[in-house]
């Protein structure tokens, strides 16, 4: 094939891909990334240094918000309950992206107001789910919840140990992102 027919379709197809690469682009941007809007009763709030946010520069989740993220069921012995319990919820890793965080520090926050740090690592590190029910069950206030913050203990005994046990925060209403 002659150079100039080449260098023309060398063209075409950069201008092809161009377009399709600012489609891209556009499709990740953080406009097409913003969270919606609860419809129910908010039961999260997550702050601080967060790339995504529905509520001013906060990011607002109702329980159908966090049912939607993906989920896991953790089988575990805690320190704070007889034998084995079967606790399902939100994957924290499934949290962190979906408020466009990879790092940092977050506080965790109780309806009491006890607090706890943990490393946003944790999430990633650790198939750590945010529970909102045991023994298929709905945590209520009562109960731990509305979200208790569970570790897999028993899947990874070495985690079973105070400096983790205080990051199991219960009764869970806020998470602040610190960087």
């Amino acid at each position: 094939m002659p150079l100039l027919v080449l260098s023309r379709r060398f063209i075409l197809a950069s201008r092809r891909m161009r377009h399709w690469l600012l489609l891209m682009a556009l499709s990740l941007s953080p406009f097409a990334l913003a969270l919606e809007a609860p419809q129910g009763p908010v039961v999260l709030r997550v702050t601080g240094d967060i790339r995504h946010v529905n509520a001013g520069d906060e990011a607002h989740f109702d329980r159908a918000m966090l049912q939607a993220l993906p989920q896991r069921e953790t089988v575990t012995t805690t320190p704070w309950h007889d034998g084995e319990v079967s606790f399902s919820g939100p994957l924290g890793s499934a949290l962190m992206e979906a408020v466009g965080v990879d790092s940092g520090t977050m506080r965790i926050v109780a309806l009491n107001d006890y607090a706890a740090n943990a490393p946003v690592q944790d999430y990633f590190d650790y198939p750590v789910i945010l529970a909102m029910q045991a023994e298929g069950k709905r945590l209520r206030v009562r109960d731990n919840g509305p979200i208790f913050i569970i570790y897999p203990f028993s899947e990874q005994p070495d985690l079973l140990n105070e400096e983790i046990m205080t990051r199991s925060v219960w009764q869970v209403k806020r998470i602040v992102i610190e960087r």
